[in-house]
């Protein structure tokens, strides 16, 4: 064993091995103490070598261009606008088009195609809301929180609560026990869900199962999450009535996902999801159920969508690792995502933020405009640990809901496993 010291600035350094010691500027310098033990090799799910990561932050973030941290108020307005004007045009132009098409199938599916088109520059604000919560939309804490609450609650979410909840994310990427999303289960704790005692009385789970877990995960994922913090961490403490899940609600200004000093922003976060009820309901009133179903209700559902997708596929991958407490630092949990490839789509109405996660993770106070830059240098320090794909995201989407069941290993590394027949088997019980 040997002991690794990590000295480095990071704007979510706030963590349980992390101590803030000053502010200078944008960035917050800190220092990390964490014994780690250096030169772990495992192997993926594909069997291919891993080599755990050992660089320090200060390695990742010495690199970073100065001019990355540079946060521009007009140009991030910029896009605020530019998305809204896109969703407008978009309104408009189906607006006055679908409803002349010759027939109710033909105005059926442009309704739906619309929608899909509709939810792209939907999910363009939600990510740039997603910037205000890391305070990389301005300089200004007051501009990017009234932004960042009136973005979020147009699409139903609860601003500060989301805020509160993802920056804990950030600070434990990847650590089993204290990440806040999408955290695998365990080898043992898989065994338990499928009410077995041994891996080997599971039998494989079919293709249609499979699918049907991606669409219920795709659709409705998201709310549920905000609803019972699904894919979180369990919290025992709510007991088990069929209640409990609830009390963890992203809503519920109690919850134990958030801290006393939270009570009152969750509250505030509250108010602006009933207020964009209050909007819908004005909507209805006014224009009718289905304006309100097709120009809103389904793009949103579909943004959703689009949410899961993005953050699934970031942090769910037959390359990455999860760590125990003992074999997790900053460093290491930073490198534990990925950056994708999405077309056009994923630069121009996504704003980058599937293709620089990576950077994201250790300096989420970049801004998206400026992520490319920073993606470019860290990736020079980062070498074989940066990890890239250009894979199809929907082949991606499969390959991962077939061979990421579960994680296991021995030496506080944990590599997703199956039940399959896929990839590296799962040691013999």
């Amino acid at each position: 064993m040997s002991a690794v010291t990590v000295t480095g600035s990071n704007d979510q350094s706030n963590n349980n091995n992390a101590t803030i010691t000053k502010k200078t500027g944008n960035v917050a310098t800190f220092k990390e103490t964490k014994t780690v033990t250096k030169g772990i090799v495992t192997i993926d799910t594909l069997g291919n070598e891993f080599k755990v990561p050992d660089f320090t932050i200060k390695t990742i973030l010495d690199a970073i261009p100065k001019s990355c941290y540079n946060r521009v108020l007009y140009k991030s307005f910029y896009y605020v606008f530019r998305d809204i004007f896109i969703i407008i045009s978009f309104g408009l132009i189906a607006q006055n088009t679908i409803p002349h098409l010759p027939n109710a199938f033909l105005r059926g599916i442009g309704w739906l195609v619309y929608a899909f088109i509709q939810s792209l520059p939907y999910t363009g604000i939600w990510v740039l809301a997603h910037e205000c919560g890391h305070q990389a939309f301005s300089d200004y804490g007051w501009v990017n929180d009234t932004v960042g609450w009136v973005l979020h609650s147009y699409l139903l979410v609860p601003y500060f609560s989301w805020k509160y909840s993802h920056g804990k994310h950030h600070k434990a990427t990847g650590h089993l026990t204290r990440d806040m999303v999408f955290v695998p289960p365990t080898r043992e704790e898989f065994i338990k869900n499928r009410n077995a005692v041994t891996l080997s009385e599971l039998s494989e789970d079919a293709p249609i199962v499979t699918l049907k877990e991606l669409v219920i995960q795709q659709l409705g994922g998201w709310l549920w999450y905000l609803l019972t913090n699904v894919t979180g961490q369990p919290h025992p403490e709510v007991g088990n009535k069929w209640y409990s899940d609830f009390i963890k609600s992203h809503f519920n200004p109690s919850s134990p996902i958030f801290e006393k000093r939270d009570y009152w922003f969750i509250v505030l976060s509250d108010i602006g999801v009933l207020t964009q009820m209050f909007v819908l309901y004005e909507w209805i009133k006014h224009f009718g159920w289905f304006a309100c179903f097709t120009h809103w209700f389904l793009p949103y559902v579909l943004t959703n969508h689009w949410l899961v997708f993005i953050t699934y596929l970031q942090h769910s991958d037959v390359t990455l690792p999860h760590y125990e407490d003992h074999e997790w630092n900053f460093a290491r949990g930073a490198a534990a995502t990925i950056d994708r490839e999405f077309g056009f789509i994923g630069p121009f109405f996504f704003h980058d933020i599937i293709e620089t996660h990576v950077l994201h993770h250790y300096v989420s106070r970049i801004p998206f405009y400026n992520a490319r830059e920073g993606t470019k240098a860290i990736k020079e320090v980062m070498g074989e640990h940066y990890v890239h794909s250009d894979e199809n995201m929907w082949v991606t989407l499969w390959k991962s809901g077939r061979y990421c069941q579960f994680v296991e290993g021995e030496t506080g590394v944990k590599m997703f496993r199956n039940v399959n027949g896929l990839g590296v088997a799962p040691k013999k019980d």
